[in-house]
């Protein structure tokens, strides 16, 4: 891998407002539009929880992009879930992300088995 063909972009989700106040910005929302602008392959967004939960609290490991707005519509999922489908689902909508991945970041190499197993260790967002 030559250094160019490789990059992981650590950003903060800081502004700043036209009177020049700081605003922190939805790290979810920056990073799907990042992902976006960048026509990245997979947009992951940790979090420390398993991944999406159905309605009996067990862990979904692949929606579509339709199932995911009914678990919003349906109140199934709730709190920080919402951000985090909808930013993901709108960069699947950009048509320049082709999957996102929703992990806990509190397990150990959770971006490798979430990628490199055919399960996963999350959920998995499809078009």
């Amino acid at each position: 891998i030559e250094e160019a063909d490789f990059m992981i972009p650590v950003i903060a989700p800081v502004g700043v407002s036209e009177k020049g106040e700081s605003l922190n910005i939805n790290a979810d929302y920056v990073a799907a539009a990042l992902a976006s602008a960048v026509s990245a392959e997979k947009l992951i967004l940790m979090t420390d929880v398993e991944g999406i939960k159905d309605a009996k609290g067990g862990l979904v490991s692949a929606v579509t992009m339709g199932e995911a707005q009914g678990m919003i519509d349906s109140g199934v999922v709730s709190g920080g879930m919402i951000p985090k489908l909808k930013c993901g689902v709108g960069a699947l909508l950009s048509e320049r992300v082709n999957s996102v991945h929703i992990i806990d970041g509190r397990v150990q190499h959770a971006v490798l088995l979430e990628i490199f197993t055919d399960k996963g260790v999350g959920t998995l967002i499809q078009k």
